[in-house]
């Protein structure tokens, strides 16, 4: 490892230093020193080092488009701004048929994903939600369905009266071929209580990803940071999906998402900050230890601090999206898309290669010069 760019590191910092340098795991205790730690670029440096052993200089990117077929919700969890009850102004639930009509509108023709959530529209039947991949699948077979949190396909079992399992399977003989890794928010029953997020707890939230890696699909985690947490919540958090993972080693990405406030003309100071936001991503990079990719998702930190996200210990800029809702629903200031190209000018902008890549980071083609 090079030299650090600091020199007044203490004897606490200095022996977790040492620890990553060694390749030993770092403990709960570790992290959140991390959190109260003002040495930013020490972290910064540490999850940087370990992020090029496990990666190079590769930064991954997709061409992809998100589609909601739904924002009609049961849930009123405190932090989200799409969800709508049926019957109101904006409320929608799309067919397959109005779906397809609208991405023939919007589609590029390199996506080579459609990553798909929505809300828990307790007014249609599971096989609502199997019939809107089935018809995706007819119509765009060579398109990578990346479809439902771990939250949604517990909800399913609740209308279907069908277990996780037979649940997953369902959807998997429609075209399931992955899941999103929204619904975790923070992993914390007590968390969950107080942020009204009515949908799976803790051990379903992991249960699903679970069931879902023995049946053969890798799949995709997230941390929704910067409400009412502790730094503690967090690094625990992060050591439940390192335990998973040791157990499965079915998650490809953990997705650090920093909260957006409900409206886009809130206050600064009701926003995460950079510096925040950074040191989010550099902490999971050096947790995370046994987890590939570490994701730094511009939709919610803006393009300028995803370049920056890339020398914190990030390996994937996510990807086209075309036009993302959710956080845009809330207060998010950031592009709904961006093109290949801006991409590609982002990593190369940070020192990085960019790799275009497939839902399961097979590299598809390698930007060099």
């Amino acid at each position: 490892m090079t030299t650090l760019v600091t020199s007044h590191t203490d004897s606490r910092m200095a022996e977790i230093i040492e620890k990553v340098q060694r390749g030993e795991r770092l403990s709960l205790e570790d992290g959140v020193y991390l959190y109260q730690s003002d040495d930013i670029l020490t972290i910064g440096q540490l999850a940087n080092e370990v992020n090029l052993k496990k990666n190079g200089k590769k930064v991954y990117f997709i061409e992809n488009m998100s589609l909601y077929f739904t924002n009609v919700c049961e849930s009123r969890c405190a932090f989200c701004n799409f969800r709508k009850d049926e019957g109101d102004e904006g409320a929608y639930t799309l067919s397959g048929a109005e779906m397809i009509e609208y991405v023939e509108q919007h589609i590029n023709p390199g996506v080579r994903e459609f990553h798909i959530v929505g809300g828990h529209n307790q007014h249609v039947s599971f096989q609502y939600y199997v019939d809107s991949l089935r018809a995706l699948n007819e119509k765009y077979p060579d398109i990578t369905l990346k479809a439902y949190t771990a939250a949604e396909i517990d909800f399913f079992t609740r209308i279907s009266g069908l277990s996780i399992a037979e649940v997953l399977q369902e959807l998997m003989k429609a075209g399931l071929k992955t899941l999103t890794g929204g619904g975790a928010e923070i992993l914390s029953d007590q968390y969950r209580e107080k942020m009204h997020v009515d949908k799976a707890n803790v051990d379903r939230y992991l249960e699903v990803h679970r069931v879902a890696h023995e049946l053969g699909l890798r799949t995709h985690t997230t941390m929704l940071y910067g409400s009412i947490e502790s730094h503690e919540d967090r690094v625990r958090h992060m050591l439940q999906i390192r335990e998973l993972q040791d157990e499965t080693n079915g998650f490809m990405v953990f997705i650090p998402l920093s909260m957006q406030p409900k409206s886009k003309s809130a206050d600064i100071r009701r926003r995460n900050s950079a510096y925040e936001d950074l040191k989010t991503i550099a902490i999971s990079r050096l947790m995370l230890d046994n987890i590939q990719h570490i994701k730094a998702y511009f939709i919610n930190i803006g393009t300028q601090l995803t370049q920056m996200a890339l020398a914190f210990g990030a390996s994937d800029a996510h990807g086209t999206i075309v036009k993302e809702r959710i956080s845009h629903a809330a207060g998010a200031l950031t592009p709904e898309g961006l093109t290949r190209a801006e991409l590609i000018w982002l990593i190369k902008g940070a020192g990085r290669i960019p790799v275009e890549r497939d839902t399961f980071y097979n590299e598809v083609k390698v930007y060099e010069s």
